[in-house]
């Protein structure tokens, strides 16, 4: 503001002043009418002055306010027509009314007026309808950040190229490290000669270095079956996009070398502490060998773990020296224990049930009390003969406790053992894994990203047929005094007869050498084939299943229940089970309602296509070959459509990549 304007009177200050000035000449006039005449004079010519004064204070406040308009009005003007800020003024249809100069420029000289706005770019119109008040889009090679003025129509558009490569260059170059693992290499190598030993650690050595050189990827070999491996973002996001072909390139190699050699790759990424990053790449490796070798796992501090491979079955890698060990550890800390409980999952089966009496009895060859928890009212059809025959051994019966009975008997020194999961959303009471910081995980299952919190000892072998299997072998090396009545050992024996389809899927020489052991101690394959039997209402429900299926994709069978009707959980398997048995069939899904109102997906395959990977992209699990998912508030059409869209997913990326 001009310096004559700023010390101008206020008007009403002036008024006040006059008014005292009048009442001063008043109270003179009194005593000498001569000074109250000059007073008066003086007074007058004081106002005039003020009349004067305010006229010109308002005529150079009129040519302020005009010259400061007709500035600012340039300014904005030039703001407007100038600034290197595209705008784009749209109508309700979203056509363009008007754009600046600018973003006439942006978009190569077209001013695009009367048309769409797919004519800028098509992510904008999308964008729109949104909620998003700012968007980065890319116009002619360049990205520009959009923010969105929706009640005005109003559209601006800020270069960002050069700060959005910056950032991407800084994300590019984060570090990533990886450990690189050859399973199973000493068990494959030991007893080999020497030469044909060197020949194939020197083939293997000289492919991984290889394909490292190729991707830029720094190596080293810290042990006779690991390698250290640093590379970037970059060159991760290469490796998946080729879908880790070392993974098959080594499985390859070993094939035609007749040695069941594979990699298993653990990646940590996206964190800026090194140890951090370490830890992350060692518990990603961890989870890899866990869920049976010869895969990737990608682990990040959040988000959800990747998995690439996993297309083989898992190679037996358990030896009688891991069995013995893993026995004599939980005898201990059963010893050290004042009680052991013992649950397995949700909707338990015969697998789930044996392995639990199993532990019982393991429990009791070192002198401590035992209870399984089961509720009545959480286990299907499957095993309802199961339970019967228990029930009539009220020895072993009253092993048997309610999860509530579990949570009020549960102390500071108790041993809580889960069997047949790994997954604490799926064991029979979750709360019990809070109350207990001593926590034992016996699974056959591959390890999923969900996984029980800091358990003391996990004994967790994909690639074995069942729990009761793994279970089983424990038993061998308990104490000589330990012994089976008729129904403990045949429940242990149908477990393994249900999980292996009648000992012909996932049977390996120690399933055999297990059932041989159950057999031994009493168990009764009259009796197990006598608990597996159906009734004919159940054969015609399994039926109406398979009759309601359909192909997808020339080779996947999947099948489909009633909207309205409820199936046991075992009688949707059976019906997956059945489909795979069929003709030119790869893999088969069957979706029906549980009882427990869920949306049940149960897959089964023959292992050309790995339904874990499939079901774990649904947020379930399982194995290569036989895995399940559930969902919640969901109809059995969209559970369809979820499950045919990841279908295609897996298929598109190569049936590897989960």
């Amino acid at each position: 503001m001009p310096k004559q304007l700023k010390h101008r009177w206020r008007k009403d200050q002036l008024i006040v002043l006059g008014v005292l000035c009048i009442i001063y000449i008043a109270f003179t006039a009194i005593f000498n009418w001569i000074i109250g005449l000059v007073g008066i004079i003086l007074l007058a010519v004081i106002f005039y002055w003020v009349l004067r004064n305010d006229a010109a204070y308002k005529k150079d406040l009129e040519a302020y306010i005009s010259t400061l308009s007709h500035r600012l009005k340039k300014v904005g003007d030039e703001a407007l027509l100038q600034m290197p800020i595209g705008i784009i003024l749209y109508d309700n249809d979203h056509n363009i009314e008007w754009m600046n100069p600018y973003m006439v420029s942006l978009t190569g000289g077209e001013s695009f007026l009367g048309n769409s706005l797919n004519l800028v770019s098509e992510a904008l119109i999308p964008i729109i309808k949104g909620d998003s008040e700012e968007e980065v889009i890319k116009i002619q090679k360049r990205r520009y950040c959009v923010t969105f003025r929706r009640e005005e129509r109003l559209l601006y558009f800020s270069d960002v190229t050069e700060l959005t490569d910056i950032e991407a260059r800084y994300n590019n170059e984060q570090s990533v490290f990886a450990i690189i693992y050859l399973d199973n290499y000493d068990e494959v190598t030991q007893g080999m000669e020497d030469q044909v030993k060197s020949n194939i650690n020197n083939d293997i050595t000289a492919m991984i270095k290889d394909w490292g050189a190729d991707y830029g990827i720094y190596l080293k070999r810290f042990s006779s079956d690991k390698f250290f491996a640093v590379l970037n973002q970059q060159i991760l996001k290469e490796l998946e996009k080729s879908r880790f072909s070392i993974l098959d390139n080594v499985r390859e190699l070993t094939t035609q070398s007749h040695v069941p050699l594979t990699l298993s790759i653990g990646i940590g990424s996206n964190m800026h502490s090194l140890t951090e990053l370490g830890q992350l790449a060692q518990s990603a490796l961890d989870l890899a060998l866990g869920r049976g070798g010869d895969q990737v796992a990608i682990k990040e501090p959040h988000g959800r773990v990747k998995f690439f491979g996993g297309k083989s079955n898992p190679v037996e890698k358990r030896t009688r020296v891991r069995a013995r060990v893993i026995s004599h550890a939980l005898s201990e800390l059963v010893s050290e224990s004042d009680q052991v409980i013992i649950m397995g999952h949700k909707q338990p089966d015969m697998d789930s049930i044996g392995s639990c009496i199993g532990i019982m009895k393991i429990a009791k060859a070192n002198d401590r009390k035992a209870s399984i928890v089961l509720d009545p009212e959480n286990y299907g059809t499957g095993v309802i003969r199961l339970i019967e025959e228990i029930r009539n051994k009220d020895e072993l019966w009253n092993k048997f406790i309610s999860p509530e009975e579990a949570i009020d008997r549960i102390t500071a020194r108790t041993l809580v053992v889960v069997v047949d999961t790994s997954k604490p959303s799926m064991v029979m009471e979750p709360k019990l894994l809070s109350k207990s910081e001593r926590i034992v995980v016996i699974d056959h299952h591959r390890r999923g990203e969900e996984f029980i919190s800091d358990p003391i000892l996990v004994y967790m072998e994909p690639y074995a047929s069942s729990a009761s299997e793994l279970i089983t072998e424990l038993l061998e090396y308990q104490p000589k005094t330990l012994s089976l009545d008729l129904i403990e050992a045949t429940s242990m024996l149908a477990g393994i007869t249900v999980d292996t389809k009648s000992f012909t899927f996932r049977t390996g020489s120690r399933t055999f050498d297990a059932a041989s052991y159950l057999r031994s101690h009493g168990a009764d394959t009259v009796l197990v084939q006598k608990l597996l039997r159906e009734d004919l209402k159940q054969y015609k429900r399994r039926a109406k299943l398979i009759k309601n299926s359909e192909i997808y994709n020339d080779s996947i069978a999947i099948g489909m229940g009633e909207q309205d009707e409820k199936y046991d959980q075992v009688l949707i398997a059976q019906a997956a089970d059945i489909l795979l048995s069929m003709d030119g069939i790869r893999a088969s899904f069957v979706i029906a309602l549980r009882l427990d109102g869920k949306v049940s997906i149960s897959a089964r395959s023959l292992g050309e296509i790995n339904v874990q990977l499939i079901m774990e992209s649904l947020g379930g699990g399982g194995h290569l070959t036989n895995a399940a998912t559930q969902f919640e508030d969901i109809s059995l059409e969209e559970a369809k459509e979820k499950l045919q869209s990841t279908i295609n997913e897996y298929i598109e990326g190569g049936e590897e990549e989960s």
